[in-house]
This record gives C-alpha cells, structure tokens and sequence, in this order.
C-alpha cells in the first residue's frame, strides 16, 4: 500500500507524527507532502526535529494568503503529484485549507480518501475551520473520529460508511512524548508551579475581529495583575495587535515566540489553567488534566465541555469565570487508548485494494 499524507500546520504535524511510525512498523510506504500553509521556523521546521519526524518528501511552499489562493496553490501543486505518483490512498488532517484542498484533489482523481479526526463540529458554521472540516467529511472514504462523539454527528448528518471510532491520534503522541517534554523555557523564564496562565490565540473569529480581540486582551491585562500570563504568539495575533494599536493591553502579558510541541506541553504540566481557542490545544490541556477556558461560541471538543473540565467564555467574562473555577474533575479515556495510530492503520491495510 502507498500513502500520502498531506500536512501543513502544527496539528498536522503532531498527527502525522503517529501515523507515520505505524505505517512504518506496519511496513507501508508514505510519502510527506508538506503544503507550506505554516511556514514560521517554530510553527513547522521545528517540529520535524524534535518529534523525529521523517522529513516531507515535497514542500508545495504555499505560504500565507487569502483563503481562496493558498487553497488553489495547494490544489495546483497537489494534483500534479498525486497524478505523478498514484497512491492507493490519501490521507488528510482536521480542518485546515490543506485539509480541504488535499480533499478535493484526491476525491476528483477518484484516489481513496482518509480524514484524520473527522466528525468534530462547532459553532460558528462559517468559520474557515468549519467550512473546511465539513465539507472534507462529505466527500471522504474513510473518516476516523477521535471521540464518540464525533460518530454520533456524522450519523446525524446521514453519514454512516466508512466511519470509525479510532481515537485520537494526539493522545498517542502525547502519551509516546510525554518523558520527553522540555522543560527549559519553563525554567528559563522562572515560573513557578500552578501560578501562570498558559494562552494561546490564533482563530481570525477572535483575532481579526478588532472588538472582540481588544476586549480579550483587556481580560488578560486584567488576570496579569493575579497571575503570570505567558503567550507564545502566533503570527496572526502579533500582526492584528501591531494593526489595531492594542500594545497598550499587552504590557503586563508575557509574550514569548511560537515554540515546539514539546516545550509547549512542558509549559502546560505546570501551568494553572489555559485560555485557548486552538482545537489541539484543549484537548491537550486535557491531557495535562488541566482547566482550559475557550473565547468561542462553541468548542471543537463538547465532550470536555459537557463534563465541565473546559469552559465556554465570552470576549469579555474570562476573568470572572477563571476566579470562579471550579473543582476539576478527570474523567479518562474519552479519546481512547493511546493506540489511535495503529488502529487506523490496521483499517486502512484491511480494506484498501491495492
């Protein structure tokens, strides 16, 4: 069998990290397409290093864009591979405009095609991430879902073949990585256990809204007077607070550079709680059996919401609701056991034609 798995953002990376050393015990071929949709150093590179990834066998190198031309690069560069190569399957990841972009190509040259972490659902309907997801789950042959959950809303959408509860490929890695987390920035900005606010921000349904990002950060001026606010800073958020002239809320906020998956998970083992509105990022900090609070309408993971360890805010009551924290009760295994990667793989060896 011969996999391509297409990637092009942080989550994807993690993703694929897991799929790839089970298609390599399992001795498959894979080959790496990176589409470039991220292409800071620590937002992409980097996790190639630390996680022991296998390099991409091919960078498309779309870079940042409108939504509608990085999506039709990716497409252009995508399809001339696909043609030149014939894998037995195509293996995309959550909700990007790679993910769609992957899709479309793959289901139109009529190659069999794999959603990793299908079947997730929120609001709003119109966000990028949502149109993208949707829509890559209408036209997949395979759709691995992370959660229960997440079976039970493509079935309420008529979608039933092909739909498997695999687990969550993050939740592998996270358990495989877990004795290598770093722990250095950590140490370097000398922060002390249970007394700093991990955030991370990057949706445009925050970020690009001028209202509702300035009064998100006026809450974190407000928590930096209780708490050490640490936020390692995406691109697009550091651009939207140089664009509205918001430095003025930042000043008690310690912004630091997008860093690792790895030295990100060393800083939530001893952080307090979370404030995100990243898909990844909460159920990571679930992992971690760590609080997370989300300025969103709706989060990707309901299953966390629903048992009260994630919590929904509005721009402007995140700090009302993290003074008002309540006990944190774990409950485990809602993303399975860890063997999401093997399970998929196993399916995939099982039913493609080759």
């Amino acid at each position: 069998m011969k996999v391509i798995s297409l990637i092009g953002a942080r989550p994807q990376y993690i993703k694929e990290a897991v799929l790839n050393k089970a298609f390599k015990e399992a001795g498959v071929e894979e080959i790496i397409v990176n589409s470039g949709q991220h292409y800071d150093y620590n937002m992409a590179d980097v996790f190639f290093e630390k996680l022991n990834i296998k390099a991409p066998d091919y960078n498309l190198k779309v870079g940042s864009g409108l939504h509608g031309e990085m999506t039709a690069k990716i497409m252009v560069g995508f399809e001339k591979l696909v043609m030149d190569i014939k894998p037995d399957v195509v293996l995309v990841y959550g909700d990007t405009n790679t993910t769609l972009a992957g899709a479309i190509v793959s289901t139109k040259l009529k190659i069999p095609l794999a959603h990793v972490e299908a079947g997730i659902r929120m609001l709003p309907k119109d966000m990028p991430e949502e149109i993208n997801r949707t829509l890559t789950d209408r036209i997949s042959n395979y759709l691995f879902c992370p959660s229960e959950l997440s079976v039970v809303n493509l079935k309420k959408e008529g979608i039933t073949q092909g739909v498997y509860f695999t687990g969550d490929v993050t939740y592998d890695l996270f358990l495989q990585s877990k004795e290598h987390f770093d722990y250095s920035v950590y140490e370097n900005m000398k922060l002390e256990e249970n007394k700093y606010i991990l955030v991370t921000l990057h949706r445009d349904y925050n970020v690009d809204d001028n209202e509702r990002f300035e009064k998100i950060l006026k809450e974190l001026d407000k928590l930096s007077k209780d708490f050490r606010i640490v936020f390692p800073i995406h691109p697009r958020s550091k651009k939207r607070i140089e664009q509205f002239g918001y430095e003025k809320y930042i000043n008690g906020i310690e912004l630091i550079e997008p860093i690792d998956y790895l030295s990100l998970m060393g800083l939530l083992q001893h952080s307090k709680s979370v404030i995100t509105d990243s898909g990844g990022f909460q159920k990571e900090a679930y992992f971690s059996k760590k609080p997370a609070y989300l300025p969103m309408p709706d989060p990707a993971w309901h299953e966390l919401v629903n048992y009260g360890m994630n919590t929904l805010c509005e721009a402007d009551n995140i700090y009302e609701k993290i003074l008002d924290e309540k006990d944190y009760n774990y409950v485990p295994n809602i993303y399975g056991q860890g063997d999401a990667g093997e399970k998929i793989v196993n399916i995939l060896g099982e039913r493609i034609d080759v």
